[in-house]
């Protein structure tokens, strides 16, 4: 059975904005269905036109660009309450490819009714207009990074981006979350080799600051982290869901 709005876990999270009766009447009547798809299935890729748009209701994914050479560049981590699909809803097709890296539950909307809700209820449409611009907030993050930290400092900085995230869904217990992603997803992320990425994740390991192993992350000492990052106490920015 398809989890009607009322009841959306994720709608009680305090990392999402509140939405009153209204809207969660006007989102159910958006919704057209939901979709499960297994760990490594492709729900969009790069270059296509897809019918539907999509929320994650549960499980992880990510967003990627395939280059020229062939090297995957990681664009975002696919997390519970993310809005997929919108770059080809306006701009006709996808500029990424979406994949699951867990089993995903994705709540359905038909894009050919995206706009006829923006004129039904506008303010839906900054909704959306804010989580566009947040989509491939990451991988700019990540660049910066990239040019101002050592590799060792750029992988402390993402994975406690990453713990926050999971922190704000509820998703950690005890400093520790599942972050079912590979070495190499982060690597690509970063900007970063494999090997350099293994050696850095080693450090962080022998310095008792974070685990990350069998798809487990622990973070031993947060503030620890953040300072090696070079990272302010910045909470999550509270975010809309579609």
């Amino acid at each position: 059975m398809a989890t009607a709005c009322k009841d959306c876990p994720l709608r009680k999270k305090p990392l999402f904005k509140q939405m009153d009766g209204r809207e969660v009447e006007h989102m159910q009547n958006f919704k057209v269905g939901e979709l499960r798809i297994e760990a490594g299935a492709t729900l969009l890729m790069e270059g296509s036109n897809s019918p539907q748009l999509f929320t994650a209701l549960r499980g992880m994914g990510l967003r990627y660009k395939l280059l020229e050479s062939g090297e995957r560049q990681v664009v975002n981590f696919v997390f519970p309450g993310d809005f997929i699909g919108l770059q080809a809803a306006v701009l006709g097709e996808m500029t990424h490819s979406v994949e699951a890296s867990t089993s995903m539950t994705l709540c359905v909307f038909d894009r050919k009714a995206l706009f006829d809700f923006f004129k039904a209820y506008p303010e839906r449409a900054y909704v959306v207009t804010w989580l566009a611009c947040v989509e491939e907030h990451f991988l700019g993050e990540a660049l910066l990074s990239v040019g101002q930290r050592t590799a060792v400092e750029a992988l402390a900085w993402a994975l406690v981006r990453l713990h926050q995230r999971g922190e704000a869904l509820g998703l950690t217990r005890n400093g520790e979350m599942n972050l079912p992603y590979r070495q190499q997803d982060l690597a690509d992320a970063l900007g970063l080799s494999l090997v350099h990425t293994n050696k850095s994740l080693a450090k962080l390991r022998e310095k008792r600051l974070a685990t990350w192993r069998n798809g487990r992350l622990e973070l031993h000492d947060i503030a620890g982290l953040r300072n090696l990052a070079k990272m302010g106490d910045e909470p999550v920015t509270e975010r809309p869901l579609m």
